[in-house]
Order: structure tokens, then C-alpha cells, then sequence
């Protein structure tokens, strides 16, 4: 099946078979999907010939039709350029056809068929060369799915998707390869890579041990124990920078968490009872029984507090895992893994905040209380701006960090908050937006008027700010800064440990118990309870995964790390314990993701079944004969 993900040219580009202006040695080739009956790319021809003036030779330039779905003259006029290729004539029909009039009409195609010297049967019949010529426009159609062509035109550079402005000196930019381009797309093709965010959190980890077992490594310590903050007369509000990271930057985590959540729980994969039950089921059995592990190994003692930290489940490197098996792991055990930890990362988190937050201040906490108060009354009069809840969270922040509570939970009380709202009209906004710019459009020759107007840009922003919740705007683009910034820095701050014999004398207990809890309990309380759920008629689980592949992926949820080291850190603020559990961490999720991973690769060999998000074959496109 096309994919519609695709960001690559399926097939490359064919000589042999394509439209092509341009020699066939250029160094750059500009692939356009495009359809007659499309404005936009009536539009866009003009840009065309700027950029093929100004490139010459080194541009190629290729013309693949994808006819505007549902509207009929656009296809016949495909078919139609077609014939005339039959010919030798495809560009003299092409350019026609984009610009022989504002809008394509059926006057427009028997002035193609007149000029070219084409016969009626070439604009509409049922003959074997028509025929012929509407099998190749179904190729390209083709094509364009498996290229994931969205909308018309679409562009490729050198068989990659372009994603920018169609204005010509963007396109000209992006064409010449400039370092800002070359950025911004690596940058993109990095995000896009589902294990990018556990590879990064790899990264700064071992960076962490490295600094910090290096002659730099008393400086690298001590780097994080420099305060910061602010004074105000001789109030002030100073913190290590470390606790500025975990108390401040990790609660930007906690509200994408949050975000997901609220997300998933009203329009996502958890949104029916029936739908959620299972991974709710899976991430309270992955919490229990871990912390019971501990506890067993651990009943009492200076330790026995410490039982948080196997909890905990690690959802970017879990995630991250489970996408690089690729279709031995079917999509509905990604979700319900990437499910269950969510819920396991809202557990944690309640956990921090009441059984290793410090002395609470009741004062503080009356003012946290009426902070939320004021958010819930402005999400009830429907209050839809950002900025008023981020204001308030900040000084939410504040407040439940002076009343003692572990301050990132104002980033989950804020998610909660921040609204919702019903799906837009797009067809109605579409609407509205192309009469503001068909508007502008006229006003742009006015002399002395140089478009679009600013009353003009606010009513564009109106209506973009209409396409997209708040809630679902926040989390895109803070859920990015999160998975790419913070997670990182945070790995950065706090995964250095000094790798010694010493510090593992006399913590054996304290190793054991959180490598069990992680590494043992995590997947025997998923699959225990998961399993009670469903035999009790409370869940149900997909067909499309086996309870093996379950258990593989319980067995994978014991990737503790971020979230067990940030429990780890409020559990134990002595130096050598810290050190002790942080190896221990290390070892119980590096087995994890190894037995994970090593489990889901033998439970899917059996159940092996290409997804549709996997990448497509290419088309055959019938052959055309070269045309420069």
C-alpha cells in the first residue's frame, strides 16, 4: 500500500520515461507533481521558468501529473498532454494548458487538440491509444501516493520531498543546497527517525560518564552545583543548576506527559473504556509489582524508601526500540506500549510528588489551589489563548515548589487545564482563507500597496489559530524542545557516576533490588495483571498481537532510566547511594532493552506481517519516450 509518510521520489527519476526539460547529467533535478486544474500550480509554472532561466543547464526539470482527485476535466486534460507526447508535443500541450486561460476549461482542451493538431477521440473516447495515454496518468497518479504527494504541486530535489515555500528564491535556496537549507533538512530527516530521541538520550548518558570519569570530571561536577536565580531587594530565589533542571526544565517533560495524556484520554487510543482498560491495567501491574520486588529485597533499612525507582519506565527508549524492530512488531503493540508508559510516567510523578516531596507549607499550597482554581474557571469560559495558562503555570510552578511538592507536578495540573476544542470546519476556513488572499491578490497591483495588508494577516492568523486546539498546538510544538532538549540535558546533568569498585561495596542489596524490580517485575506485573483484566472481562486484547509479544514488550517497559534516575535523585541525596542506584539503573535497563528486544525479535518471526506504514514497492509507470 502508498505510503502517505513517504519524503522520497518512488521510482527516481527516468529519461526514458519521464517528462524531462533539461540535460540528463544536471546536477540538479526538480521533480514537480502537478495537476492543470490546479491554481496553485498554474501558479507555480511561472516560478518554473524563472528557475530554469536562472539555473540553465544545471537544472533538470521533470512533470509528473497528479490530476486534482474528483474533478473530471483534470484528468481528461492529463490524458490529453499525454497523447500529445504521443507525439513529440507534451511541453507545447503543457504549457497551454497551465496558461491559456486563469481557470482550465473545456474550451481549453479542444484549443490543445486544434493547435496540436490532435483529433476529437484525444479529448474524450474510448480508443487504444487514449487508453493508453490515461494508464500512464494513473502510473504517475501512482506514483505520487507512493511518494506521499498530499497536495499539488509538490516538489522533490534530487528525489527528496521539499517542504518549503513555493516562492522562487526559497525553491532557488533549496535548489543550490544552502547551508541554512542543508540544516533545516537534516534537521528534519533527525526528528523524523523514530529512535532519534532515545539515541540522543544514549548520547548524552555516555557523555556523562565520560566528563565525569575524566580528569574533567571534578569540574564537570561541580559545573552543575552553580547557583542561579533571582533577587529582589534582599529577597532571592536561588538554585543549584541542577535542581533548576530537574525542578524547572524537567516539569516542560511532565506537561508534554500531561498533554499526552489529556490527548489520548479524550481523542486518542484510550478514549472508549474498553480501549484504555488494557494498557491502564498493564501500567498498574508495571508499577506494583516492581515496587513489591523491591520491597522483598528490601523490607526495611535506611534503603527501604527507595522503592520508586524500579517503577518507572522510560518511554523514549522503549519506544525508540520497539519502532527500530520495524514489522515484527505489529502497530498495536507500539500503542499500547507507548500507552501503558504514559500512564506509568503520570504514576511516577504522583509518586514524587507525595512521598519524596519535603516539609509542606500549607501557605504556599492555598495559593497553588487558587492558581488552579483560576485555570479551571478560565477553561470553563472557554478562554482558548495560551499565554494566560502559561503565565499562571509558571506561577503555579512556583507556588507548589515553595509548598513543598515536587514542582514538576504543576506541569501535569497545567496539561490538564489547557483547553480543548471542538474540530474545526476546515472546509469553512479554507474558504475563508483563500477569499483573504484572493482579496489581497487583487490589491497587490494597487500603487503604493505592497500585500498582504496587516488587518488581512491578523485575520490569517485567526484562522490558523482555528485549525488546531490549543492543547494539540502546545503539545507539537513543546513535545519537540522536550524529546530534544530537555530529556538530554537532563541525561547530561544527571547520569554521571563514577565507574569504581567502590562504589559498588556494600550496596549489593541496593543494586539487586532495583535491577529485580526492573528487570523481573516489570514485565511479570504487565502481563499478570493485563492478563487478570482481560479474564475478568474488564480489557480486551488485540488479535493483532500474542501474549508472547506482550510479555516482549513488558520485558522492555523495565527500561527505567530517565524517569528512575529522576526518582532515584529525590530518593536518595546521599552521594554513594545515588552513585550505586544509578549504576544499577544503567545495568537493569541495558538488560531490558537487550531481552526486550531479543524477545520481541523471536515472538515476531512467527507472527511476521508487513504494516502499512513499512515502505511501499515502487510502481510501474508505462514507458515514455524522453522529451527534452
Amino acid at each position: 500500500m502508498p505510503s502517505a509518510t513517504s519524503h522520497w521520489l518512488v521510482p527516481p527519476v527516468d529519461n526514458l520515461r519521464d517528462h524531462v526539460l533539461g540535460p540528463s547529467d544536471a546536477g540538479i533535478t526538480l521533480v514537480e507533481y502537478g495537476s492543470y486544474a490546479c491554481p496553485y500550480c498554474r501558479a507555480a509554472n511561472e516560478r518554473i521558468a524563472e528557475l530554469r532561466d536562472e539555473f540553465g543547464d544545471r537544472l533538470r526539470y521533470v512533470f509528473r501529473h497528479r490530476p486534482l482527485p474528483g474533478v473530471e476535466i483534470a484528468r481528461r486534460a492529463a490524458a490529453l498532454a499525454e497523447r500529445a507526447a504521443e507525439h513529440g508535443r507534451f511541453w507545447d500541450a503543457h504549457v497551454i494548458l497551465m496558461t491559456r486561460s486563469p481557470t482550465l476549461t473545456e474550451e481549453d482542451l479542444h484549443a490543445v487538440a486544434g493547435e496540436l493538431g490532435l483529433a476529437e477521440e484525444d479529448i474524450q473516447g474510448e480508443s487504444e491509444e487514449l487508453a493508453h495515454a490515461r494508464a500512464r496518468v494513473e502510473a504517475d497518479d501512482a506514483s505520487a501516493r507512493a511518494s506521499g504527494v498530499r497536495i499539488t504541486p509538490t516538489f522533490y530535489i534530487n528525489g527528496r520531498k521539499y517542504e518549503g515555500v513555493w516562492d522562487s528564491n526559497d525553491l532557488s535556496e533549496a535548489l543550490l543546497g544552502s547551508l541554512g537549507h542543508r540544516v533545516r533538512t537534516a534537521a528534519l530527516d533527525f526528528a523524523r527517525w523514530a529512535p532519534a530521541a532515545g539515541l540522543l538520550l544514549l548520547l548524552a548518558t555516555v557523555l556523562a560518564v565520560l566528563l565525569t570519569n575524566s580528569p574533567l570530571g571534578p569540574a564537570f561536577q561541580q559545573f552543575w552545583q552553580h547557583t542561579l536565580g533571582i533577587q529582589f531587594g534582599v529577597q532571592n530565589f536561588h538554585l543549584p543548576l541542577i535542581r533548576w533542571v530537574n525542578d524547572g526544565l524537567l516539569t516542560i517533560f511532565f506537561l508534554v506527559v500531561g498533554l499526552e495524556i489529556k490527548r489520548e484520554f479524550s481523542t486518542g487510543h484510550l478514549s472508549t473504556r474498553r480501549a484504555a482498560a488494557l494498557p491502564i491495567a498493564a501500567a498498574i501491574g508495571g508499577m506494583l509489582i516492581p515496587v513489591l520486588t523491591y520491597r522483598l529485597v528490601l523490607p526495611s533499612g535506611p534503603w527501604a524508601h527507595g522503592w520508586g525507582v524500579p517503577m518507572a519506565t522510560d518511554t523514549a527508549f522503549a519506544v525508540a526500540l520497539i519502532v527500530m524492530l520495524g514489522s515484527r512488531v505489529p502497530v498495536e503493540l507500539r500503542i499500547f506500549l507507548t500507552a501503558a508508559t504514559i500512564v506509568d510516567d503520570i504514576g511516577a510523578i504522583l509518586v514524587v510528588a507525595f512521598f519524596y516531596s519535603e516539609k509542606l507549607h500549607p501557605g504556599f499550597l492555598i495559593a497553588a489551589g487558587l492558581i488552579v482554581a483560576i485555570l479551571a474557571l478560565m477553561n470553563r469560559a472557554r478562554v482558548y489563548r495560551v499565554t494566560p495558562y502559561l503565565l499562571l503555570g509558571l506561577l503555579l510552578w512556583v507556588a507548589i515548589f515553595l509548598g513543598g511538592l515536587h514542582a514538576t507536578l504543576a506541569g501535569v495540573i497545567l496539561a490538564l487545564f489547557i483547553p480543548t476544542r471542538d474540530p474545526a470546519n476546515a472546509r469553512a476556513l479554507m474558504a475563508q482563507a483563500d477569499a483573504i488572499l484572493v482579496a489581497e491578490a487583487r490589491r497587490s497591483e494597487e500603487v503604493l500597496h505592497h500585500g498582504p495588508s496587516a488587518p488581512a494577516m491578523a485575520m490569517l492568523d485567526a484562522v490558523h489559530d482555528r485549525l488546531e486546539s490549543p492543547a494539540d498546538r502546545l503539545l507539537r510544538t513543546v513535545s519537540i524542545r522536550s524529546n530534544y532538549v530537555v530529556l538530554p540535558i537532563f541525561a547530561l546533568a544527571n547520569a554521571g557516576v563514577v565507574m569504581s569498585g567502590s562504589v559498588l561495596q556494600g550496596h549489593g542489596r541496593l543494586i539487586s533490588a532495583v535491577v529485580l524490580g526492573l528487570v523481573v517485575g516489570k514485565p511479570l506485573g504487565m502481563v499478570a495483571i493485563t492478563a487478570l483484566a482481560v479474564r475478568l472481562g474488564l480489557a480486551t486484547k488485540p488479535d493483532r498481537y500474542s501474549w508472547s509479544q506482550l510479555a516482549g514488550a513488558g520485558v522492555l517497559s523495565g527500561i527505567g532510566f530517565t524517569m528512575s534516575l529522576f526518582i532515584a535523585g529525590e530518593a536518595f541525596p546521599g552521594a554513594s547511594d545515588f552513585a550505586a542506584v544509578k549504576i544499577a539503573v544503567f545495568t537493569a535497563s541495558g538488560l531490558a532493552a537487550v531481552f526486550g528486544t531479543g524477545w520481541l525479535w523471536w515472538a515476531g518471526r512467527a507472527s511476521f506481517v508487513p504494516q502499512t506504514d513499512e515502505p511501499v514497492s515502487k510502481p510501474r509507470l508505462p514507458q515514455r519516450r524522453a522529451t527534452v
